[in-house]
């Protein structure tokens, strides 16, 4: 996907239109971008959303975010741009955060290229879950570990639910299959959260919803999400896991985006 892709987005003759885009630009580095899904809005491409993986953070702070979600809109009369980007800890999240800017969810949906699948319709009813969204999931933490054990958790505050708001959104990678679980736990308080996942002395708790839904619409739900594109989160650093150096590795030096 890369090859059709260069992450220029077309600004050579466009001027940064506020400061924070000034400075996105100044920090903006994709020499270890891999682009993995992407929406450009028709005519004369005025909105770009890109959901990438940077393989550069895989060699930097441990646990750290992979997952950059990337926004740029164009003002083409007057000539400016802005850029947003964001990291996350899974790709649902970074495209509910470019829903949000407007993308269409069902045009970022898709992930392209070689990538591990949902191993199931639970998988793809939570991301489908995350990526419309909104604003109802404050992220407090996230932690991505590529290598024993293969997994990415988000811990959020739920504005919906009255009973047990903190949530733990789970993913684990089985290498083996090919396949990815996203799982969704509900705890009363943070610290709570926290203890489960330093001892993982139980399993996930479900919400408190998940006991009174009834199981036809469950099943429904997971249905229609299966009848949208099919996302997959990358296989960077699936097939052959990489060790990371004792101490944090330091990161490529800062290219420009013009």
């Amino acid at each position: 996907m890369n090859d059709d892709f260069d992450f220029d987005f077309d600004l050579d003759e466009l001027a940064p239109a506020d400061p924070a885009s000034a400075e996105a630009v100044e920090r903006f580095w994709s020499g270890d971008l891999r682009a993995l899904s992407q929406h450009h809005t028709t005519p004369n491409g005025s909105h770009s959303f890109v959901v990438a993986h940077d393989q550069s953070v895989t060699w930097g702070v441990p646990g750290k975010p992979q997952v950059m979600a990337i926004a740029v809109a164009r003002d083409l009369s007057r000539f400016t741009f802005t850029l947003e980007t964001s990291y996350h800890a899974t790709v649902s999240f970074a495209q509910a955060w470019l829903v949000e800017r407007g993308c269409p969810p069902e045009k970022i949906a898709k992930i392209h290229g070689d990538a591990v699948k949902p191993a199931d319709d639970l998988t793809l009813q939570i991301e489908q879950q995350i990526r419309g969204s909104g604003t109802r999931y404050e992220v407090l933490d996230t932690h991505t570990s590529d290598f024993n054990p293969s997994e990415t958790w988000t811990l959020t505050r739920d504005a919906q639910p009255s009973e047990a708001p903190i949530r733990v959104f789970h993913e684990m990678w089985d290498h083996a299959a090919g396949t990815y679980t996203m799982r969704e736990g509900a705890f009363a308080d943070e610290d709570a959260a926290h203890a489960w996942l330093d001892d993982r002395d139980g399993p996930l708790p479900e919400p408190p919803e998940y006991r009174y839904a009834d199981g036809a619409v469950l099943r429904a739900r997971a249905a229609l999400s299966r009848s949208a594109d099919t996302p997959a989160i990358p296989k960077a650093g699936v097939d052959a896991p990489r060790t990371p150096p004792a101490a944090p590795g330091r990161r490529p030096a800062q290219g420009r985006l013009l």
